[in-house]
């Protein structure tokens, strides 16, 4: 396919590339004849439902199909680092390809846990690409790691230096790996959906922070997407696939003004657009089917030779909520301010250090484990990742009745015809049942665990960014069918997620949550748009419009901007209350 606007000279020129996966004797094509170029300088989107094959594409691009069962039989990929000749990275050795990659060719991956070793700190590990790739010691590569660290904009960067990934948040760990990508700072950037799970502050600061870098350096990026609203914001270009085929490809403002093929259309039609309108508030009626008061959760910090807790992190402090049947009250906040550590405290994942929790009158958080065990029916859980919450070893109708094992202790004839009944219930077909976890797409994986969640009939469901993961047709229908489970069976929500378009199409109320406290919460449309408080206002002018017309700088905070949630043993951050500032609607008073 013939390139649109490419220019005369470009960093990556990819042609006629098809790749395979399967035995020899039956290949399926999953690459058809791809071809794109890029630019120096220049940010081209490659856009398109999972299955698409952007990310084979991505993969093949370093020479890494291999290792996920892949093969390139035929297309050239042409690399120009400098502007001069042009070298086929397909037809390179493995010991050249390495000498490339990181240092002229990096690539960030969407689940940096993927990517970072965890057994390493991460100083160790942004210093191994600089003592790879350069001739320096390991002093000086510590040195430089730390002021990339900086440069990602990292709170608190000496402290990160000897952290672990575990021990970081996920917009954290991805700071680090875009760190350690731009540490030889390359010539070509390959981003495979690095900004899809951080919240809106953050991955605005993720997409300044690649166009800074791009600035100073000149680097090309391959931007790897669903997210049609991070298109209109950083693409110059966009390529759009499906089913391995480049079906349209135009500059970003032309495609979002007039696209051609009525696949591109539908996907910006599926696009949530913040305005789009919310549910309206329930009725205020019978007892809520739990109430949080005051729930805190401190986590030590130790250091000294005899690994003493002299502070705390305050990841949950005074925080308090009821939630009704049949509400979806989203949380909603930046990285690290204490969404997913709620969820999973009134989950009893975690133990509380302070407040209680109650589930219809029961008192959650001083029960023993025994007599906890027939609650945690009430409360189930559906993660982000669902491949990572699924035995990849189990099949389909095990996964999904596990719970009844557990709980019920039902026999496996009875548990096998509950899980089918509830495949069907979550859209799925009954002949699935035998299969595994690595034979669904991410949709339905995803749809797995909501029918899982669901195996024990509960009240509440605490859903930890069930959706950001997917692409935006697929987003569309599984938040379509947690809002019709909703109705037919009462449940709960407790929504936690970054994506604001989701959270007004999917929430009766909203709770913004700072620094581990609730500064706003209220009806839905009055909080996203009436905030009160100077935080969701900030929020909200980070989340970005599927319109290029309307791109515009961001201002971006730097890492002395972002208070510590650190105090010593002892020590409280200053609560101010919330007062109500309309129907109930609650925000917090700053002081000035």
């Amino acid at each position: 396919m013939s390139t649109v606007g490419t220019p005369l000279q470009p960093v990556l020129d990819v042609r006629d590339l098809q790749v395979t996966f399967g035995k020899r004797q039956s290949p399926t094509l999953a690459v058809k004849g791809v071809g794109f170029a890029i630019g120096r300088g220049e940010t081209v989107a490659l856009v398109g439902e999972s299955g698409s094959g952007k990310s084979v594409t991505a993969f093949s691009i370093l020479g890494l199909i291999a290792h996920a069962g892949g093969k390139i039989c035929s297309g050239q990929i042409l690399f120009s680092s400098d502007g001069g000749g042009a070298n086929d990275l397909r037809h390179m050795d493995e010991a050249a390809l390495r000498r490339i990659r990181g240092q002229q060719i990096s690539m960030i991956f969407q689940e940096p846990m993927t990517s970072l070793n965890p057994v390493m700190t991460v100083g160790d590990q942004i210093a191994e690409v600089y003592l790879l790739h350069e001739k320096i010691g390991r002093a000086e590569a510590l040195i430089r790691a730390q002021h990339m660290l900086d440069a990602v904009r990292m709170p608190e960067s000496a402290r990160r230096m000897r952290q672990y990934p575990g021990e970081l948040s996920g917009g954290m760990r991805q700071r680090v790996v875009i760190a350690m990508a731009m540490a030889c700072k390359p010539a070509l950037l390959i981003a495979d959906e690095p900004t899809t799970a951080l919240d809106v502050t953050v991955q605005a600061e993720i997409l300044s922070l690649i166009k800074d870098m791009q600035k100073e350096t000149g680097m090309s990026v391959l931007f790897i997407t669903h997210d049609m609203g991070v298109v209109a914001e950083i693409a110059d270009r966009v390529v759009v696939m499906r089913h391995g085929l480049v079906v349209e490809e135009a500059p970003c403002q032309t495609l979002f003004a007039a696209p051609q093929q009525d696949y591109t259309r539908a996907l910006l039609k599926a696009v949530p657009r913040l305005g789009d309108g919310s549910p309206e508030p329930l009725a205020q009626r019978g007892a809520p089917v739990m109430e949080v008061r005051g729930i805190s959760k401190l986590f030590p910090v130790k250091s000294g030779f005899w690994g003493r807790a002299k502070a705390n992190v305050h990841a949950v402090e005074g925080v308090s909520f009821d939630l009704m049947p049949g509400e979806t009250l989203a949380l909603v906040g930046e990285s690290g301010s204490g969404k997913s550590t709620t969820g999973r405290l009134i989950s009893k994942l975690l133990d509380v250090s302070e407040g209680s929790i109650r589930v219809q009158g029961t008192e959650l958080t001083k029960l023993p484990a025994d007599v906890m065990r027939p609650h945690r029916r009430d409360i189930q859980m559906i993660f982000q990742d669902p491949y990572a919450s699924l035995n990849p070893r189990l099949q389909a109708w095990d996964l999904v009745s596990e719970p009844l094992k557990i709980h019920g202790g039902l026999p496996e004839a009875e548990r096998r015809a509950r899980a089918a009944d509830l495949l069907e219930k979550v859209g799925l077909d009954r002949t699935f049942l035998e299969r595994y976890a690595h034979q669904f797409s991410g949709g339905q994986r995803q749809r797995l665990c909501i029918a899982r969640a669901l195996s024990v009939k509960p009240k509440i469901i605490v859903a930890d960014e069930p959706v950001s993961a997917l692409d935006v047709s697929v987003q569309d229908k599984v938040v379509r069918l947690l809002q019709d489970l909703q109705r037919a069976e009462g449940l709960a929500y407790l929504f936690i997620s970054h994506d604001m378009a989701v959270v007004e199409r999917i929430s009766h109320r909203v709770a913004v949550m700072y620094l581990g406290e609730i500064v706003e919460i209220g009806p839905c449309a009055q909080v996203l748009h009436r905030p009160h408080h100077p935080y969701t206002r900030k929020l909200l002018s980070a989340v970005p419009v599927p319109d290029p017309t309307r791109r515009k700088e961001r201002a971006v905070r730097t890492a002395a901007d972002i208070p510590s949630a650190i105090f010593k043993s002892g020590g409280r951050p200053t609560s101010r209350p919330l007062v109500e500032v309309g129907e109930g609607h609650f925000a917090r008073v700053e002081t000035t």
